[in-house]
């Protein structure tokens, strides 16, 4: 049913439990030998507004090195092979242009819990924003 998983993740505990239901869904579409699905982790690094990214590069890279440092960490983890990506931008944009460009079936994001005293903190998150320009269906993971 869902072939390609996009799992956007902050590289925090956070994000375990969509990791963990992206792994789930998999192995349940695709039991057995036939292992035709894939998922992609993808980590954005929000670039600095406005900057030239030469004037930042050193910066972006460490950041990378942490990134991929901490992808390791998660993949042994995870009993099926993903892929990792790492992008450096706006993080809404940069989900939302991977789905569309990656032929992405389902994306899987954590999500925080809304606050019944205060419901309308929140609306302007992430997972939000991606839940409605996102061009494939978004499940949000508490």
């Amino acid at each position: 049913m869902f072939r390609h998983i996009l799992v956007p993740t902050d590289l925090t505990e956070r994000s375990a439990g969509a990791i963990q239901l992206a792994m789930d869904m998999h192995t349940n579409c695709f039991s057995g030998e036939e292992q035709e699905g894939k998922i992609s982790l993808l980590h954005v690094i929000q670039k600095v507004v406005e900057d030239e990214e030469e004037d930042f590069s050193d910066f972006y890279e460490d950041l990378k090195a942490r990134a991929r440092d901490r992808f390791e960490d998660i993949a042994r983890d995870t009993r099926l092979p993903v892929e990792k990506h790492i992008l450096v931008g706006s993080r809404v944009e940069e989900i939302v242009r991977f789905a569309r460009e990656n032929q992405v079936d389902l994306a899987v994001l954590s999500s925080h819990r809304i606050d019944p005293d205060n419901p309308a903190e929140g609306w302007g998150t992430i997972s939000h924003k991606v839940g409605i320009l996102a061009p494939c269906p978004v499940m949000l993971v508490k």
